[in-house]
């Protein structure tokens, strides 16, 4: 879209919305927490986008195609009437391209990065004004005071950021330079939070950061903890059902919090931990703080403190320089832990890291033959721990409708989805049921005689 086929600007302040999130389920929170503003600002909420007053693309940068998905999204909020709504662009790819993106597409009347969605109503009267409407400002004060109070929810399960950033500088991340560094949020905020989450219906709880497990803040007494204690005192909220964390690093993976998944019954039987490669050469260009073998004696250690734990990870193959050699190592570390489900990637070059600028990039049709070697394993694995489930009686908790009439979809303490027919259950109960088939990504399910405590 050039400037001289840019729509008109909206001529009165909006009074709808829709966030539209993409990426991790970090952002999946941020947009909740700005739709939470724009509600005590008097606006409601819009299914459609192209409806609504003000559409907030909240974006992800991780993958190097997302910056172009921005722009034809934008290009998609113009109306069959010529006018278009008000546009934001927040999240990463905010904070990465800035006022640039206000100057590519004439459309877009602001730009916030995830550190200063804070200042989002301040943004939209500027706007509003005509003004320049660019904030992508890393205020070394938390943006969390200054958000308005959790609302009621009708969801079950609830997301929780307890920190933000990243120190680690893996070469090939954007994360350090859009979220900024680690920054825990205080013991007291959290608690309070995961308190409204569960008094407005949520009863499984996931707390997020980009590395989780690096947390540490100061308890009500004083005292530092870890990520282990902050777990130990959420499990006393009453009707909290669930404690989930992602994501995790290996370097943050302390002996407390490994204890804990053995002597915390709320504490689900799930840990996503990522290696991204099984040999210690790529391991080190990636700037990885861990090697193979450290990181399967991290593994061994929760599988005896959790016997029947589930394990997730992440892996990229075609990194810059990587053999066929030392991709085999990444399949040999796949065999050795045997993961119930994974997230497997291209390498995906990204402007300013230091891997972009690596020699030995690998063509793209070495890494598409990697990568389908990598997830028809993965994918291996991952029947063979579904398999296994079936005539096993467990507990899932309710979260959203099925297809068909009277069937809901619930999760196992594994993050298994399992499909049941039960139209006397309702979404947010606790049922026990017995598995009678798997599927490669889901289960089917029967519910037991009696419903989970």
């Amino acid at each position: 879209m050039n400037r001289n086929d840019t729509p008109p600007k909206p001529d009165k302040a909006p009074a709808t919305f829709h966030v539209k999130s993409f990426g991790c389920q970090m952002n999946v929170y941020d947009g909740e927490r700005m739709a939470e503003m724009l509600g005590e600002r008097g606006m409601t909420p819009s299914a459609e986008g192209t409806e609504a007053d003000l559409v907030i693309l909240n974006t992800c940068h991780i993958r190097e195609k997302a910056v172009d998905k921005v722009y034809s999204d934008i290009g998609r909020l113009r109306r069959e009437d010529g006018t278009r709504p008000m546009i934001a662009v927040a999240g990463c790819v905010a904070q990465a391209e800035g006022s640039e993106i206000s100057r590519r597409a004439k459309s877009v009347d602001i730009v916030v990065g995830p550190q200063a969605y804070h200042r989002l109503p301040d943004l939209i009267d500027k706007a509003g004004r005509g003004e320049e409407a660019v904030d992508t400002d890393m205020p070394l004060a938390s943006k969390f005071g200054a958000l308005p109070a959790r609302t009621k929810q009708a969801r079950p399960t609830a997301f929780l950021t307890i920190m933000e950033g990243c120190d680690k500088f893996c070469t090939y991340c954007v994360v350090p330079y859009t979220r900024g560094a680690e920054i825990s949020r205080s013991w007291d905020a959290i608690l309070e939070e995961a308190q409204a989450l569960v008094d407005g219906g949520a009863r499984e709880i996931t707390l997020l950061g980009q590395n989780v497990n690096a947390w540490t803040g100061e308890d009500s007494k004083g005292r530092m903890q870890g990520m282990d204690g902050l777990v130990r005192e959420l499990a006393k909220i009453n009707d909290l059902k669930r404690i989930r964390y992602t994501t995790s690093h290996p370097n943050d993976m302390s002996d407390g919090l490994i204890a804990a998944h053995g002597e915390v019954e709320k504490l689900m039987p799930f840990l996503h931990l990522p290696v991204q490669s099984g040999n210690d050469r790529i391991l080190k260009a990636m700037n990885r703080s861990h090697s193979a073998d450290s990181y399967l004696r991290i593994i061994e250690r929760v599988r005896e403190a959790r016997p029947d734990i589930a394990l997730s990870g992440d892996f990229i193959v075609g990194f810059p320089g990587e053999t066929d050699a030392e991709f085999e190592d990444t399949l040999k570390i796949v065999e050795q832990v045997r993961y119930a489900q994974c997230y497997s990637f291209k390498y995906s070059s990204r402007p300013g890291t230091p891997a972009a600028d690596m020699d030995g990039q690998i063509p793209a049709e070495v890494m598409d033959e990697r990568l389908a070697r990598l997830q028809a394993l993965i994918n291996q694995h991952q029947v063979a721990f579904n398999t296994a489930t079936i005539g096993r009686g467990t507990d899932i908790l309710l979260e959203r409708k099925g297809r068909y009439p009277g069937q809901l979809i619930g999760k196992t303490p594994w993050l298994q989805s399992v499909h049941v027919t039960a139209p006397d259950l309702a979404i947010g109960d606790m049922v026990e049921v017995d598995i009678v088939s798997a599927g490669p990504n889901s289960l089917a399910g029967e519910p037991s005689r009696r419903k989970a405590a």
